[in-house]
């Protein structure tokens, strides 16, 4: 293979396996820069950017100044801060570079330089002067640091931002917003303002890395990397920049051309993987049934040398048609006593137990809620661990509701009306009293948490499952009472652990759904990993497979799928009930990312566009479809 697969790419672009090994790169990149500067006597000026995105690299570098690195020389300037805001507030990114970075390391704190969320409006335009004139006395930035929002923001510079235009106060967009209220417990109190260094300020950095991880940022990397200069798109000035590296895991570069459709830039080597990749996307292309397509198909578009290598369109077809029709099965736990030789699941052991891995006490019924109802209705042992209470979930008026209803059941059954009056005054006092975007009290969070248990019960009883086989992992990474949450610790992974231990299961679903805004499935799934793998020798664990499902937040591309599991109407609708059993996440969620359809709409739409796109390549037509791969350990 020739290296002509960047040809799209108008910046360079460097792609690890996944978003810890890119933080250990860039966090190394800058350490190099700083014992540099530390050598030549000289001071090192970083430019630093604050979201999910570099959390890791900040950890990197932490352990870094742990190793020895020191920081006294290094000099930082965060990119922006909401405005107005108080540098103790929960989403304040003087708290946020505190908490990440700065109490860790030994710069010294007269060093240390971000926008002043709280200042007058008419002390605004003079700190943006001088915060531009101590970059430049410094010598400019050595090495900016980046982000990249869904509006292809960097910094807060949204669309529509002038190249040459340097820190200021800003407008936010509607978009940027909806993507900062799960932080602030609601769009309403994301601030409209923020203070950010402008793109001019950032392409006076020497060095500028900017950072991505998810599915979810691949459509706006692509418009970046790859588009025309726009200042519709403010990162694509990037482009412009004399040295600028983009540093993504696969699943963010997904909608490269040279991760999408590298057939059309060079030669490959092909194997099954990738024609069954290309094939798709030619069907997709032409519009056609896999089947039907022609040498000609496969000629005009870049894809040739399959032909060359099989002979004719008819067998690529054929190989291909046959790889997806194998991936349906209405048996997802093995159908007995059959020959699945060609079926994702093994017919034994049968039945099967069976644990899904649910990271908040929802996502169980929300994306896989059909294949669920299917493997009880057919006679396995499935148990469902809700890894997280999801207290912040739910809304301070379904906490009053249920200490109402506490106060009201206590006098009804002649329990002590004085404790459960004081406990309803309470809960309401607690919340009268928290201002927006602050943590719930114990009491409050207990409540929250007991609501979304109680839901969770109802959706596993509805589904058919015992109560003995409902079990709530609380994990203590989760328990922060804010969005922040803790890092993933050793009690997470015993506890995956555990349970894993008690049940000695033949199947493990988990959620492989990584574009959840605020991360929790992410780390939901790297302790079912890390779990998996310490427990892999086990006896009881070599006839484990381990299926990852999606859909609420985005679902498997067909060329992906390993296990199709068709649905009925009313299986469909089956599913639609168990999600029902959630009240608290009916009608509107806390959180609903920046999609504004209910999660079990998103989930049908999903599940229904898979059987379409299937039906579309030509096989079976289903009502509806939920898929899962497999992750081999």
């Amino acid at each position: 293979m020739t290296n002509d697969l960047a040809a799209f790419e108008k910046i360079p672009v460097k792609i690890f396996s996944n978003s810890e090994q890119a933080s250990i790169f860039v966090a190394n990149e800058i350490a190099s820069r700083i014992r540099t500067t530390q050598k030549e006597n000289k001071h090192c000026v970083l430019g630093l950017a604050t979201g999910s995105t570099p959390t890791r690299v900040y950890a990197e570098l932490v352990k870094l100044h742990k190793a020895g690195l020191s920081f006294k020389n290094v000099h930082t300037f965060n990119l922006d801060e909401y405005y107005p805001m108080q540098p103790e507030s929960l989403q304040s990114y003087v708290r946020f570079m505190n908490e990440h970075l700065f109490n860790h390391i030994d710069v010294p704190k007269n060093q240390i330089h971000i926008p002043d969320g709280t200042l007058p409006k008419d002390k605004v335009a003079d700190f943006c002067r001088e915060y531009e004139k101590m970059i430049d006395d410094l010598g400019g930035i050595d090495i900016q640091v980046l982000g990249i929002g869904r509006t292809g923001h960097i910094g807060f510079n949204e669309p529509g931002s002038s190249e040459k235009s340097l820190t200021r106060l800003v407008t936010l967009d509607q978009v940027t917003r909806i993507d900062a209220a799960s932080d602030f417990f609601g769009e309403e109190n994301v601030p409209r303002k923020a203070i950010t260094m402008g793109v001019g300020s950032i392409m006076k950095a020497r060095k500028c890395f900017m950072m991505a991880w998810g599915e979810g940022k691949a459509a706006v990397i692509k418009k970046a990397v790859e588009g025309p200069v726009t200042d519709q798109v403010p990162s694509s000035f990037l482009q412009k920049h004399p040295d600028c590296l983009v540093v993504l895991d696969e699943a963010s570069s997904s909608e490269l051309v040279r991760k999408k459709t590298p057939w059309i830039l060079d030669t490959l080597d092909w194997n099954d993987k990738l024609i069954r990749k290309a094939v798709v996307w030619l069907c997709m292309k032409v519009k056609k049934p896999v089947l039907k397509l022609t040498n000609h198909d496969y000629m005009e578009h870049g894809m040739g040398d399959i032909i060359t290598e099989y002979g004719s369109a008819y067998k690529v077809n054929i190989k291909v048609f046959n790889d997806l029709q194998h991936t349906i099965t209405g048996w997802p736990g093995g159908k007995p006593n059959a020959d699945d030789s060609h079926r994702p699941e093994r017919a034994n052991p049968f039945p099967k137990r069976v644990i899904i891995f649910s990271p908040h006490p929802d996502d169980d019924v929300i994306s896989m809620g059909g294949t669920f109802i299917r493997l009880v209705d057919q006679g396995h042992e499935v148990h469902v661990a809700y890894q997280t209470s999801g207290n912040i979930a739910v809304f301070d008026d379904d906490a009053v509701r249920f200490a109402d209803f506490v106060r009201d059941f206590n006098h009804e059954f002649g329990l002590s009306k004085a404790d459960g009056e004081k406990f309803y005054q309470k809960i309401v006092q607690s919340i009268r009293e928290k201002g927006p975007g602050q943590n719930d009290s114990d009491e409050v969070l207990k409540i929250k948490g007991l609501i979304r248990r109680g839901e969770a019960k109802a959706g596993g009883r509805y589904v058919g499952i015992p109560d003995d086989q409902m079990h709530f992992l609380d994990m203590p990474f989760y328990e922060t009472g804010a969005v922040k949450k803790k890092p993933l610790g050793e009690e997470d992974i015993k506890i995956v652990m555990d349970i894993i231990e008690k049940v000695k299961p033949h199947q493990i679903y988990a959620a492989g759904d990584l574009s959840d805004p605020h991360g929790t499935h992410r780390v939901c799934l790297a302790a079912i990993f890390e779990a998996v793998n310490r427990l892999k020798t086990k006896d009881y664990m070599k006839d484990c497979w381990l299926w990852l499902y999606r859909g609420a937040w985005q679902e498997w591309d067909i060329d992906q799928i390993e296990m199709a599991v068709p649905l009925s109407p009313d299986e469909l609708m089956r599913k639609r009930r168990a999600v029902f059993k959630h009240q608290s996440q009916k009608d509107s969620a806390m959180f609903p990312g920046s999609d504004k359809r209910e999660f079990w709409m998103r989930a049908e739409d999903r599940n229904h566009a898979t059987a379409e796109a299937y039906n579309a390549l030509g096989l079976a037509e289903y009502e509806a479809m939920e898929a899962f791969v497999r992750h081999k350990f």
